[in-house]
């Protein structure tokens, strides 16, 4: 399966906690005003990418974690879940994802779900300029949430994610 890529940026350290390695991905339909990365919106940006040759550059570095944003990877559901799901299978790397969408929202989008049940962290909502904070941590404004999705699945509710750092 193949994914629309704009960009992978290796050993970044602001989409999540630690070395991460970032999949920015083509397509968003949110179209946030003031969005930091409107080059991501079209759909048919940057290149296709097979699942595998991602997986090669993520493999490459052990001690990197992974995060999926955009665009919005939850527009590309299906490939995005492939990749999660051999992330999962063959490393020991969290996911973090980021997306224009809610965690309630997601539940109700069998395609999505799928992808959020595959992730560890969901940075959730849009992006809003009124409530822009540059003291914000791994989120670009205060609406949006950090999420634990595996312990939200289980209690059934949203579960802040609790940095350890």
């Amino acid at each position: 399966m193949s994914l629309r890529i704009i960009d992978i940026i290796e050993d970044t350290t602001v989409d999540g906690p630690g070395f991460r390695t970032s999949i920015y991905c083509a397509g968003c339909t949110h179209h946030c005003p003031e969005c930091h990365n409107p080059q991501s919106w079209a759909r048919d940006a940057g290149h296709t990418m097979e699942v595998e040759d991602v997986m090669s550059i993520i493999e490459a570095d052990p001690y990197a974690n992974v995060t999926f944003s955009g665009g919005d990877p939850m527009q590309q559901a299906e490939a995005f879940t492939e990749l999660a799901h051999a992330i999962k299978e063959r490393t020991r790397k969290t996911i973090w994802c980021y997306t224009g969408y809610t965690f309630e929202c997601l539940l109700h989008m069998p395609t999505q779900r799928a992808l959020l049940e595959s992730i560890d962290v969901l940075v959730d909502g849009p992006y809003v300029a009124a409530k822009s904070d540059r003291e914000l941590r791994f989120r670009g404004s205060s609406n949006q949430r950090i999420i634990d999705v595996p312990q939200s699945m289980a209690e059934g509710h949203v579960v802040e994610w609790q940095s350890t750092l």
